[in-house]
């Protein structure tokens, strides 16, 4: 029988199920922060931090995984990510105090931050630069339905199962997603696998950061995440202030972002022909700022979900595009290079919310998220122009 990864669409097939688990646990905080807050008497802003306690270890463990996955062999490594991931998730929903949830919440941010990574490298790897974005367009798909079934059935059902209920839920979506990675690479963990050093990781890691454009790609994401997740914690509470709902509209509204993701998976190919990429980032960019201005006027929660959606597809076009450009920064040692892509990504969401946070108490709703969609925006037309240049 032909291993999961000799078959571009089979080994997608395969990475989806993890991509799926993993972003599934990513999301399922956000709309529960009113209800956790009273639950664990903890105030509000307190609480969304759960989502840095989630995005920092995931940054803070790229610069170990991405070496780790290059010398063990990535398949390993992403089914021992899931594997503690589950078992993470599994104990949050015993947790008895914010302490506790927040501790949980950290291991299971490290665990996620094995998977997504190095399936972009394993693509990288085994998937030609021409037919690669739209591969990584069609595995965005799982990902960003993790995101959107996580927020929204998280904001759902919390009401019948309650906070510890959604928990258990999403260490089963874990635990299906191991097996069916463990599956899907069985034959390939079954062979002997290398050994880690410490010195050549170094010396990876030194001749990734010298070159340029690397640089470019390392510092858009950072900018990119502060930018536009930020936000997202905050907007349940931002909701349920303006008397609007709770976790059940908060749900509905960050699932937005990931309907309007989910719309540029299916029309990357389309977007490719008639923009290509550098007219890709610029349009993201556009798509992206005016989004966060319609969220910065507080009107209704169907607003900002409309928005949202807008902002998911502007996100993605510049995100997917990034994401691409960096699979072919070092092609000797992808796993290390896509590591240093995802830490300052996540470095940025998980500073974003503080931020933001901050943002919101000193500005005001529409100053700070103004401040945002004019980074945003000249993001996007900095990078086109950078990333123009041939490599």
């Amino acid at each position: 029988m032909q291993a999961a990864s000799d078959s571009p669409s089979r080994l997608i097939a395969v990475l989806a199920a993890g991509g799926f688990a993993s972003t599934f646990a990513g999301r399922v905080v956000e709309p529960l922060v009113g209800v956790l807050a009273r639950d664990l008497a903890s105030p509000p802003a307190t609480v969304a931090l759960l989502s840095t306690a989630f995005a920092l270890p995931y940054a803070l463990i790229q610069p170990v995984l991405g070496p780790v996955g290059d010398a063990l062999g990535k398949e390993r490594v992403v089914v021992a990510c899931l594997f503690v991931l589950t078992l993470a998730l599994a104990a949050c929903a015993a947790a008895g105090d914010i302490g506790t949830l927040f501790g949980l919440r950290m291991l299971a941010g490290a665990a996620a931050g094995g998977v997504i990574p190095l399936s972009l490298a394993m693509m990288g790897d085994r998937i030609p630069m021409e037919r690669r974005q739209v591969a990584i367009g069609r595995f965005l798909v799982a990902v960003i339905l993790g995101q959107l079934s996580g927020s929204t059935i998280a904001g759902l059902i919390e009401g019948a199962i309650g906070w510890r209920g959604v928990f258990c839920l999403a260490a089963g979506v874990g635990g299906l997603g191991l097996l069916g990675v463990a599956l899907g690479f069985a034959r390939r963990l079954r062979a002997a696998g290398g050994r880690f050093a410490l010195a050549p990781a170094l010396s990876r890691y030194r001749a990734i950061l010298r070159n340029p454009r690397a640089r470019v790609l390392f510092s858009a994401v950072f900018v990119e995440a502060i930018a536009v997740f930020g936000i997202f914690p905050h907007l349940a509470h931002l909701i349920e202030a303006r008397g609007e709902g709770g976790p059940k509209e908060a749900g509905l509204v960050l699932a937005g972002f990931a309907a309007g993701g989910l719309a540029y998976s299916l029309a990357v190919g389309l977007l490719l022909r008639f923009l290509g990429q550098t007219r890709m980032l610029m349009a993201g960019g556009a798509v992206s700022g005016a989004a966060l201005m319609i969220v910065g006027l507080a009107g209704s929660w169907q607003a900002d979900c409309a928005a949202l959606v807008a902002l998911g597809l502007g996100f993605y076009m510049l995100h997917n595009t990034f994401q691409v450009q960096v699979t072919e920064v070092a092609p000797e040692a992808r796993a290390s290079a896509v590591a240093l892509h995802a830490f300052s990504f996540f470095c940025g969401q998980a500073i974003g919310v503080a931020v933001l946070g901050l943002g919101l108490e000193t500005l005001g709703q529409l100053p700070a998220l103004g401040v945002c969609a004019a980074a945003i925006l000249v993001l996007g037309l900095v990078t086109a122009r950078r990333l123009a240049r041939p490599g």
